[in-house]
């Protein structure tokens, strides 16, 4: 009896021990970065690489789809794809969200979905960073407060830039939601082509939507004539440094400066006048509908 005992415990033990498929999917994730590190550092060709790449992500892609289940929000896809675009450091999409992407077409509203776990340990990974470029809170509900959160982890070759924070009803079920309207760019200014981007917390499951303002948000032009004067500024200054022969990078600083206050300049303005527009309350709307959307899987 005592031998049976001891077999049972060992075994209750073995199986307490035993990685979960989000263990799984971390060891190979990280195993397939290390193994195509060590291509890049044994100058293997980039065709290979490339195909290492491509099959380790159709691998991760059928782990995170047993992990997650499918999708059911009205009028999106079932099924996703990989929401890191790259597992090579040297590549633009490498280091995004661990999650599945599922989109309605290629310009179109898209959820990306992971799980909790997933989110923390990512996150956890960020706050770590040591840049502050890339830097995030291993919280959840201060990440999704951040237009760097998005950036990250659902952006690749652009940054996210808020215009205002949607207050919406937190739909039956979630634990959390945070709903923001704004745009991707790569550089200072107004960003015309807006965005609704709403996250929700849901047990085990974080979904982020983004889906292209709907009706496109208007331009204000008190707004747009704050941006035209810091603009105008900021070139002048930019301009009164041509020709200089001395190395001095003093006019080009005071410049981007002005940029820099003339786009948080413009987007308060935006923030503060939008709400009163005709079209906010849509977008509004937009932005509830899918929350709610999401809440309901």
């Amino acid at each position: 009896m005592r031998l049976v005992l001891t077999l049972l415990f060992a075994l209750a033990g073995s199986t307490a021990l035993a990685a979960s498929p989000e263990d799984d999917y971390v060891a190979a994730r990280d195993k397939a970065i290390a193994d195509i590190t060590a291509q890049e550092s044994a100058n293997t060709a980039i065709e290979t690489i490339d195909a290492q790449n491509e099959k380790a992500l159709a691998d991760l892609q059928q782990r995170l789809a047993a992990i997650l289940g499918p999708l059911a929000v009205k009028g999106f896809p079932t099924t996703g794809t990989m929401n890191v675009e790259s597992l090579n450091a040297s590549d633009i999409g490498y280091g995004m969200l661990d999650g599945l992407r599922y989109a309605q077409s290629d310009d179109g509203p898209s959820i990306v979905v992971s799980t909790r776990g997933l989110t923390e340990r990512w996150l956890k990974s960020k706050s770590a960073e040591t840049e502050a470029d890339f830097k995030l809170p291993a919280d959840i509900g201060a990440a999704l407060k951040l237009d760097n959160f998005y950036t990250q982890a659902i952006g690749s070759d652009a940054a996210f830039s808020g215009t205002l924070d949607f207050s919406l009803k937190k739909p039956d079920g979630a634990d959390a939601v945070v709903a923001r309207l704004g745009g991707w760019t790569q550089d200072v200014g107004p960003i015309y082509d807006q965005h609704v981007v709403v996250a929700v917390v849901k047990g085990d499951r974080v979904l982020i939507a983004e889906a292209p303002a709907s009706p496109a948000v208007p331009k204000i032009a008190a707004c747009g004539s704050l941006w035209a004067a810091a603009d105008a500024a900021a070139q002048k200054t930019q301009q009164s440094d041509d020709g200089a022969d001395q190395d001095d990078s003093t006019a080009t600083d005071a410049a981007n400066a002005a940029w820099e206050k003339g786009d948080a300049n413009y987007r308060a303005c935006m923030a503060q006048r939008l709400p009163g527009d005709p079209s906010f309350p849509t977008l509004l709307k937009q932005a509830q509908d899918l929350a709610d959307g999401m809440a309901g899987q």
